[in-house]
């Protein structure tokens, strides 16, 4: 691609927030912490949204969900995701964040397919139950003011309870800065192709807002890929960046029509890592505990290279910083890029399954007693995700 193509699409707007590029980290459960977060900042540009905080836990501002709300000086904007099951908790936890300053914007996660968080009725299993989706949503939009409250969904629960069209249009009425849509169901979880014509019939039938799409996206290839055939607005990249933080540089090289493919030597990718290391060590105030972070990104990180199985394992034990500084002073730094190897799919995947719900969940989009007994002990939950 070179410089005088047409992009499929530019800056982005959200509410009152310009993008330069129209690229926005995904929320992931123990990954997407400040450390994480401004390392791929380091690489590119867009918007990087903190892992899901649970709405309960942020009201009654326990210890790790004020932890996980804080941002470092260097992230601008500051972004936060919000899960919730109670408009009232929801609201509230929105309204705290704005009065006291501390999120440039807000997503409300209805995408989580984690049996945790859908047996509670929670996630991807909520926007079925259409009417208190839009209390939830109207109510946080309200609480929002004039900082850009955002959705984030999954088609449905499964091929016979798709949500995500009149989710869209609810949402969009409810007045959304943008909504985001991971292309597959719960019962999918991250299983399979991501059925990406969803994301075009949801860009069919939300006009006023900007529409993102999510899932299946490894390479800046893809992300343009996905916009040129769905007509979305911006891309949402979660799994494809596990481990290749610089794949944020790609994007936004290719949105501003630019030719360049990151192709890391294992010595760049040795410190990548140890500078992810580094990030979770500050994150934590905890050498000791930075270094059992980083344990599970050796994968990701080093996938197709040749590290041997010896040196990963001791690498997933690695205790403090020295320790994994001797053992990445034992890899060959001039090892090239490995090409198809170093690509692809990572991450969990898994294959579909029956989405955990509440008893009786599906046998009526409306609320029964059951219900609202079962979401008022989701909103004990003080879980992050």
């Amino acid at each position: 691609m070179s410089s005088t193509t047409t992009l499929p699409a530019g800056p982005l707007s959200i509410g009152g927030l310009e993008l330069d590029v129209p690229v926005v980290l995904a929320p992931m459960a123990g990954i997407t912490n400040t450390a994480f977060r401004r390392l791929c900042r380091e690489f590119g540009a867009g918007l990087y949204v903190s892992e899901m905080i649970t709405s309960r836990a942020l009201v009654e501002r326990t210890p790790e969900s004020m932890r996980l709300i804080t941002h470092h000086e260097s992230e601008v904007p500051r972004s936060i995701q919000l899960y919730g099951v109670d408009p009232k908790t929801v609201a509230e936890a929105v309204t705290m964040l704005v009065a006291e300053d501390r999120a440039d914007h807000i997503d409300l996660n209805f995408g989580c397919p984690v049996p945790k968080v859908t047996r509670k009725g929670g996630g991807a299993a909520l926007p079925w139950k259409s009417a208190l989706f839009r209390d939830i949503v109207e109510q946080a939009v309200r609480a929002a003011g004039d900082v850009p409250l955002t959705v984030k969904m999954r088609k449905g629960i499964d091929a016979d309870h798709l949500t995500y069209l009149e989710a869209g249009r609810i949402a969009e009425g409810a007045g959304v800065a943008s909504i985001a849509l991971h292309a597959r169901t719960a019962a999918e979880f991250y299983s399979g192709q991501a059925d990406w014509s969803a994301i075009a019939r949801l860009k069919e039938a939300v006009t006023s807002v900007p529409v993102l799409g999510n899932g299946d996206i490894w390479s800046a290839d893809d992300a343009l890929r996905m916009v040129a055939e769905t007509g979305c607005d911006g891309v949402v990249v979660g799994r494809g960046c596990l481990g290749r933080p610089w794949l944020f540089g790609d994007l936004a090289a290719a949105f501003r029509g630019e030719h360049r493919t990151a192709q890391p030597s294992l010595g760049e990718v040795a410190q990548t890592f140890r500078r992810h290391a580094e990030l979770l060590a500050e994150f934590f105030e905890s050498e000791e505990r930075g270094c059992r972070d980083i344990r599970k990104h050796v994968a990701w990180y080093f996938k197709g290279y040749p590290v041997g199985g010896e040196l990963r394992a001791k690498l997933a034990t690695v205790g403090s910083l020295a320790q994994l500084d001797e053992l990445l002073g034992t890899l060959d730094p001039t090892m090239p890029y490995p090409g198809e190897g170093a690509e692809g799919p990572r991450g969990r995947a898994g294959t579909p399954k029956k989405p955990a719900l509440p008893d009786g969940w599906l046998e009526s989009q409306d609320l029964v007693g059951t219900d609202r007994t079962t979401l008022v002990d989701a909103e004990l939950d003080t879980s992050g995700g």
